[in-house]
């Protein structure tokens, strides 16, 4: 069976603009009292239809075809012998892993110089000598370390960059916590704004953020490392809630097991909130390195 190349972008600003308010005119004069003019975000919007053009341009006639938007990325079925092309922002590729089992993704910038090209390392032109290598498997692969989150119920979800447990409106919320610490368990009742568990991936993005304000923070995990780290957000003493458990690493095996003691928390990954599972009083989260992994293609 041929290959089949599954193109993977999201709507630009311009498209998001329009479907809100009609007209390019209409658009023209909402940015302007923002201070913006239209022509940037037309330039954005041609940039990757150009790039978009080019990605298709370079598939071989004879392969089978594919396209899906980020918002129906949930409902899409990925075959095994598909190759994914992520057109756009380096979240793309983010959302796309968790849906995937070992397909490869080429992560292509649109907008060169815009975007952080972390995961998005490929110019639409070179898709085209790059593509039957990939289906050849002469391409380089990176496969990086993803996150799990599974529920007491069989529910799961996987991130690439990291997931979050909290309240759905990120107010506080009451929890067990239990990780292995120095050879054994330690367990703590927090009340916090949730916990991130992030993994090498997701180490430079929102546990980044986190880090920086946290003295001793733990060593962040290389991308292809099995292992994660793990942050509480805003711990809140009390008497019956502790803060000395805020921080720490996932290695090998080791895993995180919440259990929630408040109704309304949620867990998602890679900021696709939509896409979530509901965790109330008194079910048991546990998180880790996820057995799958995204295969990067490399340049």
């Amino acid at each position: 069976m041929a290959p089949r190349v599954v193109v993977v972008s999201r709507r630009s600003e311009l498209d998001e603009l329009l479907a809100r308010h009609g007209t390019r005119a209409a658009a023209a004069w909402y940015l302007a009292a923002r201070g913006r003019e239209l022509a940037e975000v037309v330039d954005r919007h041609e940039a990757l239809q150009a790039a978009l053009t080019t990605v298709g341009a370079a598939v071989p006639a004879d392969w089978r075809r594919g396209a899906v938007d980020r918002v129906d990325l949930p409902r899409f079925l990925f075959g095994p012998e598909d190759i994914v092309v992520a057109v756009g922002p380096d979240g793309l590729v983010a959302n796309v892993a968790k849906y995937l089992s070992g397909q490869p993704v080429i992560g292509v910038d649109p907008e060169p110089g815009r975007n952080a090209g972390v995961l998005v390392r490929h110019r639409a032109g070179q898709l085209t000598g790059l593509l039957p290598a990939v289906a050849a498997n002469a391409a380089g692969v990176q496969s990086r370390a993803m996150v799990r989150a599974a529920l007491d119920d069989g529910q799961e979800l996987v991130g690439l960059n990291e997931v979050y447990v909290g309240h759905a409106s990120h107010q506080s919320a009451r929890y067990l916590l239990s990780v292995p610490l120095d050879g054994r368990e330690r367990r703590e009742r927090h009340s916090s704004s949730g916990v991130v568990v992030g993994s090498g991936t997701g180490a430079t993005g929102w546990c980044a953020s986190i880090a920086r304000d946290r003295p001793g923070a733990p060593r962040p995990p290389a991308p292809e490392e099995e292992a994660l780290c793990w942050f509480v957000r805003e711990a809140w003493p009390s008497p019956v809630t502790g803060v000395s458990l805020t921080a720490g690493r996932l290695d090998g095996a080791a895993r995180l097991e919440l259990t929630a003691e408040s109704d309304g928390l949620v867990v998602f990954a890679d900021g696709l909130e939509s896409d979530r599972l509901a965790l109330d009083w008194g079910q048991r989260l546990t998180v880790g390195v996820a057995p799958r992994r995204l295969a990067l293609v490399e340049p």
